[in-house]
């Protein structure tokens, strides 16, 4: 019988909602697919078609689904070792199963508050406000349905989080060997447009903006961490990968692979990748980091290792469901304890309307948003 104080502990939610990107499972659905995701963006499609062969020594397929399906059983599993008896949903942004069809069942299923998890850790527009802004189409407020949902903070500061980057890099550079004493740690994330990074994440931030903070707070505390475990220092980069807009555009750089070429250059022994931008090993890290990354890496001759990605590590799977803990209890008015690690900062559970604006429909609403006062 589940404990009535564990129950207690994640009211007023009666549901928990995985929210992610969505991948196909099939040759014959990557081509739709990328054509949902790029909509109304104008990318030819001859582009489309190039990447949808990227796709073609996997299977035809994304590996998302099944990690998303592996985090579900991880979150079963912890939740039942607290006594927490949470149903548990998932719904994707761009492929089966959708949001749309998955908020029909919840509400089907009698369910009337719901707590969001996001599969996306940073704050900027494609991470954080384009999910909010399909919660709200999915949602729909005004259909009178009766179900609201709240989102957990963005997390990717969170000590649990960070932890499993830390087990993953500490990893990746015992299999360099001795080569891991000097190698340097290139960590990873999606590039996007610069004018999308300007924007991101909680105030005060940056000139560069609250994504590229993120990212350098993370990186820092998972070096601090590395190097206190294997007593030496570690120089450190944020490289980008995943480029895909026009060259008249400018997106966050450096390229991963030119970077590595001006490492190699520089005289660096081995780099150790390490993917923080990406909470599982989905199609921007085995195609963009295992596959054109370790390619670059072998011509220029330069050893490279791959941390893993935060996936299902029992750290990381714990933090989410502290966070929706923690986020029940910010709804019942309580003020909960909020950890990050040093140099991180606290994300929001609803976020300013002006946060991580929709530079192409800045009208578009989303949900988890705070309601402006009145001037």
């Amino acid at each position: 019988m589940p404990d009535p104080a564990a129950a207690a502990a994640t009211a007023p939610y009666d549901a928990l909602l995985l929210v992610s990107f969505g991948g196909p499972e099939q040759p014959s659905d990557v081509l739709p697919f990328l054509e949902n995701v790029t909509r109304g963006r104008g990318i030819p499609r001859e582009r489309l078609a190039d990447v949808a062969h990227h796709y073609d020594d996997f299977g035809g397929r994304s590996p998302i689904n099944d990690q998303c399906r592996a985090l579900l059983a991880a979150l079963r599993t912890e939740l039942d070792s607290r006594d927490i008896d949470l149903p548990l949903y998932w719904g994707n942004r761009n492929w089966d199963p959708l949001l749309g069809p998955e908020v029909e069942r919840l509400v089907a299923d009698g369910h009337r508050r719901v707590v969001g998890v996001l599969t996306s850790a940073y704050p900027s527009y494609s991470s954080c406000r384009q999910y909010r802004e399909n919660l709200f189409d999915a949602f729909d407020p005004q259909a009178g349905t009766g179900i609201t949902v709240d989102k957990i903070r963005h997390y990717s500061d969170h000590p649990g989080f960070v932890t499993a980057s830390v087990d993953a890099t500490d990893a990746a550079l015992t299999e360099l060997g001795e080569l891991g004493d000097d190698a340097r740690l290139v960590f990873m994330t999606h590039s996007i447009p610069t004018a999308m990074a300007t924007t991101a994440g909680p105030t005060p931030r940056s000139p560069e903006g609250g994504y590229v903070d993120w990212h350098l707070a993370v990186a820092a505390a998972v070096t601090r961490e590395v190097e206190r475990r294997r007593g030496r220092s570690y120089a450190f980069d944020l490289a980008f990968c995943s480029r895909s807009g026009p060259p008249s555009q400018p997106w966050l750089e450096p390229d991963v692979n030119d970077h590595l070429a001006e490492l190699k250059q520089a005289g660096v022994p081995a780099v150790v990748l390490v993917p923080i931008g990406f909470v599982s090993d989905h199609m921007e890290v085995i195609y963009d980091l295992d596959t054109e990354a370790v390619e670059t890496a072998r011509e220029l001759g330069l050893p490279l290792a791959r941390a893993a990605t935060a996936g299902t590590h029992p750290a990381f799977v714990s933090a989410l469901v502290d966070l929706v803990l923690e986020r029940a209890a910010a709804a019942r008015g309580e003020e909960p304890d909020r950890p990050v690690v040093e140099g991180g900062a606290v994300g929001w559970y609803d976020c300013q309307p002006d946060c991580c604006t929709n530079l192409r429909d800045p009208s578009r609403r989303a949900l988890c948003q705070q309601v402006p006062q009145p001037a």
